[in-house]
């Protein structure tokens, strides 16, 4: 499966569709992976939180390391320099690998200095414990901070249509800074909506390739997450067809707003992906 790449800031190339694992666990969660790889996924995307990395380490023993894009992060409890050590290594032996190529902090927490945590995973990278650091859940105000202390490779956020992220998309793009799409099919609101459907018939496709179309061709990745087989299939192969001007336009206008990931004041709610 011929699946493009975007290249991250920092310069490391990440396969365009990812898997997704959150609430994966055990030995769904191992199936679900040594699916996604046998239907051509390269990119497989972690988290200490999500209790599965020993599963994804199971299953991604089936291919060669150097030929996979492995993606895990840091819990906001462990923001410590000397925590951010032992999250990483934690995740390294629970997936049996001796590097990863993205390691994110998964959320922003604004008691911990974030210099003091960027400063870490720096360390990780001289160290060759990951190829590239970035971040999640991270709004500008948190990135334009961030930012002055290190290359932040990618920012993974919340992002689908009828959540289009708009203001925090163009601010990444102006700065270089590829946007990670998760809940990218809208929890598979995306296949109900009577705009996409009507796309998705005229070019022969399912709603949920629609919304991955128009995420990749505004350029962000994105990391979909079933245990259908076909559905693995459907959502990795997008890349032979193409959406005009018109049909992106919209999509885009279906933005409501809408986050399916719930914010508590200052900071992100810490219960879901």
């Amino acid at each position: 499966m011929d699946v493009p790449t975007v290249t991250l800031r920092g310069g490391i190339a990440a396969p365009q569709i990812g898997f997704g694992t959150w609430t994966l666990r055990g030995s769904v969660c191992e199936r679900a992976v040594r699916a996604a790889l046998d239907n051509g996924y390269r990119h497989i995307d972690t988290a200490e939180m999500y209790q599965n990395e020993d599963a994804v380490g199971r299953a991604i023993n089936a291919v060669d390391r150097d030929a996979l894009f492995l993606t895990s992060k840091v819990w906001p409890d462990h923001l410590h320099a000397h925590d951010v050590r032992r999250a990483c290594e934690g995740s390294l032996s629970r997936l049996d690998t001796d590097y990863l190529d993205l390691y994110l902090i998964h959320w922003p927490n604004s008691s911990v200095p974030v210099e003091e945590t960027i400063e870490a995973l720096q360390t990780l990278q001289d160290d060759g414990l990951v190829r590239a650091w970035g971040v999640s859940n991270f709004t500008r105000a948190h990135l334009e901070k961030a930012r002055r202390y290190g290359t932040i490779a990618t920012n993974q956020v919340e992002l689908h249509p009828f959540f289009n992220q708009r203001d925090l998309a163009d601010y990444c793009d102006s700065i270089g800074l590829p946007i990670t799409a998760y809940r990218p099919l809208a929890k598979g609101r995306v296949n109900h909506d009577h705009v996409l459907s009507g796309i998705a018939l005229r070019h022969s496709r399912s709603p949920a390739q629609v919304a991955l179309r128009w995420i990749t061709q505004h350029g962000h990745l994105a990391i979909p997450r079933t245990t259908n087989d076909a559905h693995m299939r459907e959502n990795i192969g997008i890349f032979d067809f193409q959406l005009d001007g018109s049909e992106m336009a919209r999509i885009d206008a279906l933005q409501q707003g809408e986050r399916l990931v719930a914010i508590a004041g200052a900071e992100f709610d810490h219960a879901e992906p």
